[in-house]
Protein backbone atom coordinates (compact mmCIF):
# COMPACT_ATOMS: atom_id res chain seq x y z
CA UNK A 1 0.00 0.00 0.00
CA UNK A 2 2.91 2.38 -0.75
CA UNK A 3 1.88 5.83 -2.70
CA UNK A 4 3.87 8.28 -3.50
CA UNK A 5 6.15 9.70 -1.25
CA UNK A 6 4.30 13.46 -0.87
CA UNK A 7 1.53 10.91 -0.48
CA UNK A 8 -0.61 12.34 2.67
CA UNK A 9 -1.62 9.43 5.36
CA UNK A 10 -5.29 8.62 5.72
CA UNK A 11 -6.75 7.04 8.73
CA UNK A 12 -9.21 4.85 8.39
CA UNK A 13 -11.57 2.66 11.44
CA UNK A 14 -13.45 0.00 11.15
CA UNK A 15 -14.62 -2.29 14.13
CA UNK A 16 -17.37 -5.22 14.47
CA UNK A 17 -19.34 -6.88 17.22
CA UNK A 18 -17.95 -10.09 16.96
CA UNK A 19 -17.01 -12.94 20.55
CA UNK A 20 -18.99 -10.80 23.01
CA UNK A 21 -17.02 -8.25 22.64
CA UNK A 22 -16.02 -4.95 20.00
CA UNK A 23 -13.32 -5.37 18.09
CA UNK A 24 -11.93 -1.94 16.35
CA UNK A 25 -8.97 -1.10 14.03
CA UNK A 26 -7.17 1.83 13.29
CA UNK A 27 -5.22 1.56 10.12
CA UNK A 28 -2.84 3.94 8.49
CA UNK A 29 -1.85 4.29 4.83
CA UNK A 30 -1.88 6.36 1.33
CA UNK A 31 -4.87 4.38 0.10
CA UNK A 32 -8.17 4.56 2.31
CA UNK A 33 -9.99 2.49 0.24
CA UNK A 34 -7.68 -0.15 0.22
CA UNK A 35 -7.21 -0.07 4.50
CA UNK A 36 -10.96 -0.27 4.30
CA UNK A 37 -11.16 -3.33 2.03
CA UNK A 38 -8.21 -5.11 4.09
CA UNK A 39 -10.13 -4.02 7.85
CA UNK A 40 -13.36 -5.66 6.37
CA UNK A 41 -11.72 -8.74 5.38
CA UNK A 42 -9.89 -8.58 8.82
CA UNK A 43 -13.33 -8.46 10.60
CA UNK A 44 -14.73 -11.09 8.63
CA UNK A 45 -11.98 -13.60 9.56
CA UNK A 46 -12.88 -12.90 13.04
CA UNK A 47 -16.37 -13.67 12.58
CA UNK A 48 -15.29 -17.08 10.66
CA UNK A 49 -13.02 -17.51 13.75
CA UNK A 50 -16.39 -17.37 15.88
CA UNK A 51 -18.41 -19.70 13.83
CA UNK A 52 -15.69 -22.22 14.83
CA UNK A 53 -14.67 -21.28 18.19
CA UNK A 54 -17.58 -20.52 20.02
CA UNK A 55 -18.84 -23.11 22.39
CA UNK A 56 -22.19 -20.85 22.13
CA UNK A 57 -22.89 -21.97 18.78
CA UNK A 58 -23.95 -25.36 18.11
CA UNK A 59 -22.04 -26.40 14.82
CA UNK A 60 -19.08 -25.05 15.71
CA UNK A 61 -15.73 -26.80 16.59
CA UNK A 62 -15.63 -26.36 20.23
CA UNK A 63 -19.50 -27.01 20.72
CA UNK A 64 -19.38 -30.74 18.80
CA UNK A 65 -16.04 -31.33 20.97
CA UNK A 66 -18.22 -30.67 23.86
CA UNK A 67 -21.33 -32.35 23.05
CA UNK A 68 -19.83 -35.23 21.60
CA UNK A 69 -16.77 -35.57 22.64
CA UNK A 70 -16.88 -38.27 26.01
CA UNK A 71 -18.96 -40.63 23.41
CA UNK A 72 -16.31 -41.08 20.83
CA UNK A 73 -13.53 -39.00 18.97
CA UNK A 74 -14.97 -35.50 17.22
CA UNK A 75 -13.18 -35.03 14.01
CA UNK A 76 -12.82 -31.31 13.90
CA UNK A 77 -10.98 -29.12 11.06
CA UNK A 78 -7.12 -28.93 11.24
CA UNK A 79 -7.13 -25.22 12.13
CA UNK A 80 -8.94 -25.71 15.75
CA UNK A 81 -7.05 -28.64 16.07
CA UNK A 82 -3.16 -26.58 15.89
CA UNK A 83 -4.99 -24.26 17.99
CA UNK A 84 -5.89 -26.72 20.57
CA UNK A 85 -2.45 -28.34 20.86
CA UNK A 86 -0.90 -24.89 21.07
CA UNK A 87 -3.46 -24.75 24.18
CA UNK A 88 -1.92 -27.43 25.33
CA UNK A 89 1.25 -26.29 24.86
CA UNK A 90 0.79 -23.09 26.48
CA UNK A 91 -0.50 -24.55 29.34
CA UNK A 92 2.55 -27.09 29.93
CA UNK A 93 4.62 -23.95 29.40
CA UNK A 94 2.57 -21.32 32.02
CA UNK A 95 2.82 -24.74 34.75
CA UNK A 96 -1.15 -25.10 34.53
CA UNK A 97 -2.02 -21.69 35.28
CA UNK A 98 -3.65 -21.35 31.96
CA UNK A 99 -5.84 -24.00 30.86
CA UNK A 100 -8.72 -24.23 28.04
CA UNK A 101 -10.21 -27.47 29.46
CA UNK A 102 -11.18 -25.74 32.97
CA UNK A 103 -14.87 -25.00 31.42
CA UNK A 104 -16.29 -27.15 34.11
CA UNK A 105 -14.61 -25.40 37.04
CA UNK A 106 -16.17 -22.15 35.30
CA UNK A 107 -19.70 -23.75 35.02
CA UNK A 108 -19.47 -25.23 39.03
CA UNK A 109 -18.86 -21.26 40.32
CA UNK A 110 -21.55 -20.05 37.85
CA UNK A 111 -19.71 -17.80 35.96
CA UNK A 112 -20.54 -19.32 32.10
CA UNK A 113 -22.89 -16.45 31.34
CA UNK A 114 -23.35 -15.34 34.85
CA UNK A 115 -21.97 -13.49 37.66
CA UNK A 116 -20.80 -16.07 39.55
CA UNK A 117 -22.20 -17.93 42.96
CA UNK A 118 -20.85 -20.62 45.44
CA UNK A 119 -20.40 -23.77 44.59
CA UNK A 120 -21.56 -27.06 46.82
CA UNK A 121 -18.78 -29.23 47.64
CA UNK A 122 -19.26 -31.76 45.80
CA UNK A 123 -20.41 -30.20 42.11
CA UNK A 124 -16.59 -28.35 42.84
CA UNK A 125 -15.43 -32.09 43.07
CA UNK A 126 -16.81 -33.12 40.41
CA UNK A 127 -15.65 -30.14 38.37
CA UNK A 128 -12.57 -30.80 39.62
CA UNK A 129 -12.52 -34.27 38.09
CA UNK A 130 -14.00 -33.40 34.79
CA UNK A 131 -11.52 -30.69 33.91
CA UNK A 132 -8.00 -30.98 32.40
CA UNK A 133 -5.60 -31.95 29.57
CA UNK A 134 -4.97 -35.49 30.91
CA UNK A 135 -8.56 -35.99 30.27
CA UNK A 136 -8.28 -35.07 27.02
CA UNK A 137 -7.49 -37.16 24.10
CA UNK A 138 -5.76 -35.29 20.71
CA UNK A 139 -5.20 -37.92 17.67
CA UNK A 140 -3.30 -36.33 14.95
CA UNK A 141 -3.17 -39.04 12.88
CA UNK A 142 -6.93 -38.56 12.20
CA UNK A 143 -7.58 -34.91 13.84
CA UNK A 144 -10.05 -35.97 16.46
CA UNK A 145 -10.79 -35.50 20.20
CA UNK A 146 -11.78 -37.30 22.48
CA UNK A 147 -12.66 -36.94 26.42
CA UNK A 148 -11.48 -40.43 28.65
CA UNK A 149 -13.83 -42.33 31.00
CA UNK A 150 -16.58 -41.56 29.06
CA UNK A 151 -16.82 -38.30 31.48
CA UNK A 152 -18.58 -34.75 29.99
CA UNK A 153 -15.89 -32.33 29.75
CA UNK A 154 -16.01 -28.73 28.71
CA UNK A 155 -13.40 -27.22 26.19
CA UNK A 156 -13.89 -23.14 26.40
CA UNK A 157 -11.32 -20.84 24.68
CA UNK A 158 -12.79 -17.84 25.86
CA UNK A 159 -9.19 -16.63 27.71
CA UNK A 160 -7.32 -17.20 24.20
CA UNK A 161 -10.02 -16.80 21.53
CA UNK A 162 -9.71 -13.16 20.91
CA UNK A 163 -6.28 -12.91 21.06
CA UNK A 164 -5.76 -15.69 18.11
CA UNK A 165 -8.07 -13.73 16.00
CA UNK A 166 -6.86 -11.31 16.65
CA UNK A 167 -3.37 -12.65 15.27
CA UNK A 168 -5.16 -14.00 12.36
CA UNK A 169 -6.37 -10.50 11.68
CA UNK A 170 -3.13 -8.84 11.66
CA UNK A 171 -1.59 -11.15 9.56
CA UNK A 172 -4.56 -10.41 6.69
CA UNK A 173 -3.62 -6.79 7.23
CA UNK A 174 -0.03 -7.64 6.99
CA UNK A 175 -0.50 -9.74 3.56
CA UNK A 176 -2.59 -6.68 1.92
CA UNK A 177 0.79 -4.67 2.26
CA UNK A 178 -0.78 -2.55 5.67
CA UNK A 179 2.43 -1.34 7.55
CA UNK A 180 0.64 0.72 10.48
CA UNK A 181 -2.53 -0.48 12.32
CA UNK A 182 -3.97 -0.98 15.70
CA UNK A 183 -6.47 -3.32 16.37
CA UNK A 184 -7.93 -4.46 20.13
CA UNK A 185 -10.87 -6.81 21.37
CA UNK A 186 -12.61 -5.52 23.83
CA UNK A 187 -9.70 -3.30 24.92
CA UNK A 188 -8.57 -6.34 26.94
CA UNK A 189 -6.31 -7.36 24.10
CA UNK A 190 -4.44 -5.09 21.90
CA UNK A 191 -1.93 -5.89 18.69
CA UNK A 192 0.11 -3.08 17.07
CA UNK A 193 1.57 -3.47 13.64
CA UNK A 194 4.66 -0.44 13.02
CA UNK A 195 3.82 2.95 14.20
CA UNK A 196 2.11 6.23 13.50
CA UNK A 197 3.68 8.19 10.97
CA UNK A 198 7.11 10.05 12.57
CA UNK A 199 6.62 7.98 15.75
CA UNK A 200 8.89 5.07 16.73
CA UNK A 201 6.00 3.23 18.41
CA UNK A 202 2.41 2.77 19.19
CA UNK A 203 1.54 4.64 22.95
CA UNK A 204 -1.37 2.92 24.82
CA UNK A 205 -2.61 3.60 28.40
CA UNK A 206 -2.66 0.89 30.84
CA UNK A 207 -5.04 1.21 33.36
CA UNK A 208 -5.18 -1.37 36.02
CA UNK A 209 -7.54 -0.41 38.44
CA UNK A 210 -11.60 -1.00 38.54
CA UNK A 211 -13.62 2.08 37.84
CA UNK A 212 -14.95 4.00 41.45
CA UNK A 213 -18.50 2.76 40.63
CA UNK A 214 -17.59 -0.37 40.37
CA UNK A 215 -18.63 -3.21 43.07
CA UNK A 216 -15.16 -4.72 44.23
CA UNK A 217 -13.91 -0.65 43.79
CA UNK A 218 -16.45 -0.02 46.32
CA UNK A 219 -16.97 -3.51 48.32
CA UNK A 220 -13.78 -2.30 50.50
CA UNK A 221 -10.94 -4.25 49.56
CA UNK A 222 -7.75 -2.03 48.33
CA UNK A 223 -7.76 -1.44 45.29
CA UNK A 224 -4.67 1.87 44.75
CA UNK A 225 -6.39 4.34 42.29
CA UNK A 226 -3.22 3.96 39.64
CA UNK A 227 -3.20 6.10 37.03
CA UNK A 228 -2.82 4.90 33.65
CA UNK A 229 0.51 3.72 32.30
CA UNK A 230 2.13 4.90 29.10
CA UNK A 231 3.05 1.29 27.38
CA UNK A 232 4.93 1.93 24.20
CA UNK A 233 3.68 -1.27 21.51
CA UNK A 234 5.38 -1.79 17.67
CA UNK A 235 4.59 -5.19 16.38
CA UNK A 236 3.74 -6.91 19.55
CA UNK A 237 1.01 -7.55 21.49
CA UNK A 238 -0.59 -5.98 24.85
CA UNK A 239 -2.91 -8.45 27.12
CA UNK A 240 -4.54 -7.53 30.53
CA UNK A 241 -6.20 -9.76 32.89
CA UNK A 242 -8.44 -8.68 36.16
CA UNK A 243 -10.89 -10.16 38.60
CA UNK A 244 -13.25 -7.67 38.37
CA UNK A 245 -14.68 -8.89 34.87
CA UNK A 246 -17.50 -10.58 36.62
CA UNK A 247 -17.53 -11.34 40.46
CA UNK A 248 -19.52 -12.06 43.25
CA UNK A 249 -20.12 -11.15 47.46
CA UNK A 250 -19.55 -14.38 49.40
CA UNK A 251 -21.45 -15.17 52.89
CA UNK A 252 -18.60 -12.96 54.77
CA UNK A 253 -18.81 -9.87 52.30
CA UNK A 254 -15.58 -10.41 50.36
CA UNK A 255 -15.76 -10.41 46.50
CA UNK A 256 -14.35 -13.57 44.10
CA UNK A 257 -13.84 -12.91 40.83
CA UNK A 258 -14.10 -14.73 37.95
CA UNK A 259 -10.47 -15.86 37.45
CA UNK A 260 -10.38 -19.49 38.59
CA UNK A 261 -6.51 -21.41 39.50
CA UNK A 262 -6.94 -24.43 37.37
CA UNK A 263 -5.10 -26.09 39.72
CA UNK A 264 -7.07 -26.07 42.48
CA UNK A 265 -10.05 -24.86 41.22
CA UNK A 266 -10.35 -21.67 43.15
CA UNK A 267 -10.58 -17.77 42.50
CA UNK A 268 -7.73 -16.20 42.42
CA UNK A 269 -6.99 -13.87 45.35
CA UNK A 270 -4.32 -11.44 45.94
CA UNK A 271 -3.46 -10.68 42.70
CA UNK A 272 -6.01 -8.07 41.37
CA UNK A 273 -4.41 -7.74 37.63
CA UNK A 274 -2.21 -8.51 34.82
CA UNK A 275 -0.39 -7.16 31.78
CA UNK A 276 2.12 -8.36 29.44
CA UNK A 277 3.41 -7.72 25.99
CA UNK A 278 4.58 -10.52 23.97
CA UNK A 279 4.63 -10.41 19.88
CA UNK A 280 1.80 -13.00 19.55
CA UNK A 281 -1.43 -12.09 21.19
CA UNK A 282 -2.23 -15.72 21.54
CA UNK A 283 0.28 -16.12 23.78
CA UNK A 284 0.22 -12.40 25.75
CA UNK A 285 -3.79 -13.86 26.06
CA UNK A 286 -2.73 -16.87 27.93
CA UNK A 287 0.59 -15.45 29.86
CA UNK A 288 -1.64 -12.67 31.45
CA UNK A 289 -4.05 -15.35 32.35
CA UNK A 290 -1.56 -17.35 33.63
CA UNK A 291 0.45 -14.37 35.25
CA UNK A 292 -2.97 -13.44 37.20
CA UNK A 293 -2.92 -16.84 38.53
CA UNK A 294 0.80 -17.49 39.37
CA UNK A 295 1.25 -13.48 41.09
CA UNK A 296 4.34 -12.18 41.21
CA UNK A 297 6.45 -15.67 42.00
CA UNK A 298 5.22 -17.54 38.52
CA UNK A 299 7.51 -13.84 36.92
CA UNK A 300 10.92 -15.76 36.78
CA UNK A 301 9.54 -18.97 35.04
CA UNK A 302 7.11 -17.06 32.59
CA UNK A 303 10.10 -15.19 31.58
CA UNK A 304 12.40 -18.24 30.89
CA UNK A 305 9.51 -20.06 28.72
CA UNK A 306 8.36 -16.32 27.08
CA UNK A 307 11.45 -14.30 25.44
CA UNK A 308 10.99 -11.09 25.58
CA UNK A 309 8.21 -10.93 27.94
CA UNK A 310 7.21 -7.48 29.84
CA UNK A 311 4.66 -7.84 32.59
CA UNK A 312 2.82 -5.52 35.06
CA UNK A 313 0.69 -6.75 38.51
CA UNK A 314 -1.14 -5.36 40.81
CA UNK A 315 -1.11 -4.73 43.86
CA UNK A 316 3.09 -5.69 43.13
CA UNK A 317 5.51 -4.81 46.01
CA UNK A 318 7.75 -3.34 43.21
CA UNK A 319 5.99 -2.96 40.59
CA UNK A 320 9.16 -1.18 38.70
CA UNK A 321 11.22 -4.36 38.87
CA UNK A 322 7.64 -6.27 37.89
CA UNK A 323 7.20 -4.21 34.94
CA UNK A 324 10.98 -4.83 33.46
CA UNK A 325 11.92 -8.32 34.49
CA UNK A 326 11.11 -9.41 30.70
CA UNK A 327 13.34 -7.29 28.93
Amino acid sequence: MSGSPSSRPHTVRVARHAMATRFEMVLIGERPDALRAAGEEALDEIERLENALSLYRPQSDIARINAGAASGPVRIAPETFRLLEQARSLSDRTCKAFDVTAGPLIRAWGFHGGSGHLPEPEVLASARKASGWSRVVLDPTDGTVRFRDNLPGLLDLGAIGKGYALDRAAGILRDAGVGSALLHGGTSTVVALGAPPGEEHWTIALASAPSPDHPLATSGQAFDPIKPRAVALRNESLSASAVWGRAFRDAEGGMLGHVLDPRTGLPVTGVTFAAVILPSATESDSVSTALLVLGRSGIPGLTARFPGLRCWLDPADDTESSAKSGR
